[in-house]
């Protein structure tokens, strides 16, 4: 592909085919910075084992590092093969096939012995200490990563080949301290994300601890005591469906529309008719052709009807419309309104969470893909539930955790845009930290 025009190029820049960069800065082939460049064979299966050696697969490379939250271990294969597929420290990683093509990790510890599948090609640079900067080059969102893109080949399975990435381009700082800095300070914004990581799986685990606790009785706030009572759903809500209406029929114009797919990924137990407005799908119809029991209402919980895994059986939000907007109920949806006022309606964002109630579903559930839950089946489900003003303090514990989660995944967010941003000024010499 030819260059764009140099007019414009700021003085002491120039352009290359990965973009502008400085003058001083030299554009190499990753083959030219390479002693050997090779990928793992087919047929590893016959090599698995308990224990041995560690088998670096395509799900271990990510965000830079090798990530081992899913560990296979293998029999260390002899002859040339294992010459071949032996990791060491230093060594780049790059994913070659499947939907993760193109994630890059360094091997930045010394395994007593390691080795890749045919999923994962394997570069071992002449100068180890060029490769924080290369793999930071080549890492998604980075100036180089466009090049993996760009090489790849196959529709249903997408994938690179060895000499792709001889062929990548890197562009080069002139000194190593530049391109150490370089590295170090993406490596220092990367270390804050992973301890904010941390800490948000800390505090969604202990989140899911006082759940399990404050939600079945077994520990009880300050002042409360007594029985608790149990009740089908069916005795606390009236089931209803929604209004059917494709993905396709939704757009930004209309009456505020709750898809079941939106439940499915949404991160929050609740929607709130006016604050989440500008992210809530519109359906513009007519509401006269909507049934009654399909208008969502303050505190209606609203649960999915079909899923695709186990998990998704009880997944359901709470409703916040204070101010009564048209707000439609849709495709696989079961609304529930309430008969009675036993339940606080901040309470039931956690309520149907606990493992029993999840058992339940389960048991309930029918289906093979796609799992699925009908009206008169949600109503025979039992809840054990408090007074209303223990109700409305156990969720006042849950809500502060959750505020304190939604602070932590905005400051992860930003510090995600913080690093984006780097990464392309870092990257290109656009700011120069030597």
């Amino acid at each position: 592909m030819k260059p764009p025009s140099t007019n414009s190029v700021r003085a002491g820049y120039k352009q290359t085919e990965v973009g502008v960069i400085p003058e001083d800065w030299k554009i190499v082939l990753l083959g030219e910075l390479a002693e050997f460049i090779t990928s793992g064979s087919r047929g590893w299966a016959e090599f698995y084992s308990e224990s041995g050696a560690l088998f670096i697969r395509s799900q271990n490379v990510r965000d830079g590092r090798l990530i081992f939250d899913d560990t296979q271990y293998v029999r260390p294969p002899s002859g040339a093969e294992g010459n071949r597929t032996k990791v060491y420290r230093n060594d780049l990683l790059i994913t070659i096939t499947g939907n993760s093509v193109g994630n890059v990790a360094l091997v930045e510890h010394e395994f007593d012995e390691a080795y890749i599948s045919q999923h994962v090609g394997m570069v071992r640079l002449h100068r180890a200490e060029l490769g924080e900067y290369v793999c930071r080059y080549l890492s998604p969102n980075s100036p180089g990563n466009p090049q993996i893109a760009g090489s790849q080949s196959g529709q249903s399975k997408p994938g690179l080949n060895l000499q792709n990435l001889r062929d990548f381009s890197i562009a080069v700082p002139p000194t190593f301290p530049e391109q150490r800095a370089i590295a170090e300070a993406l490596g220092d914004v990367d270390a804050l994300l992973g301890t904010l990581d941390r800490l948000i799986a800390k505090k969604r685990d202990l989140k899911q601890a006082a759940m399990q606790q404050l939600l079945t009785g077994k520990t009880r706030l300050p002042g409360f005591r007594g029985e608790w009572k149990v009740k089908r759903l069916g005795d606390l809500f009236d089931f209803s469906g929604g209004y059917s209406a494709s993905r396709d029929q939704l757009s930004s114009e209309g009456h505020r529309y709750l898809h079941y797919g939106d439940i499915h990924g949404s991160s929050k137990s609740y929607v709130d008719a006016d604050a989440d407005y500008q992210v809530i799908p519109k359906l513009d119809i007519p509401l006269k052709y909507v049934a009654s029991a399909s208008f969502l209402q303050d505190g209606d919980v609203v649960f999915v009807d079909a899923s695709e895994d186990d998990a998704g059986t009880s997944k359901h939000v709470v409703v916040v419309n204070k101010d009564n907007r048209p707000f439609i109920s849709g495709l696989h949806t079961i609304v529930a309104k309430s008969k009675t006022h036993e339940l606080a309606h901040s309470y039931r964002r956690y309520c149907f969470q606990t493992s029993d109630v999840r058992k339940q579903f389960l048991f309930y559930a029918v289906g093979t893909k796609v799992s699925g839950i009908s009206k008169s089946n949600i109503a025979k489900l039992t809840l054990a539930f408090p007074g209303v003003a223990e109700q409305t303090a156990i969720a006042g514990v849950l809500i502060d955790i959750d505020d304190e989660l939604v602070g932590l995944e905005q400051r992860r967010g930003k510090t995600r845009a913080l690093k984006q941003g780097m990464t392309q000024e870092l990257l290109t010499g656009r700011t120069r930290l030597v």
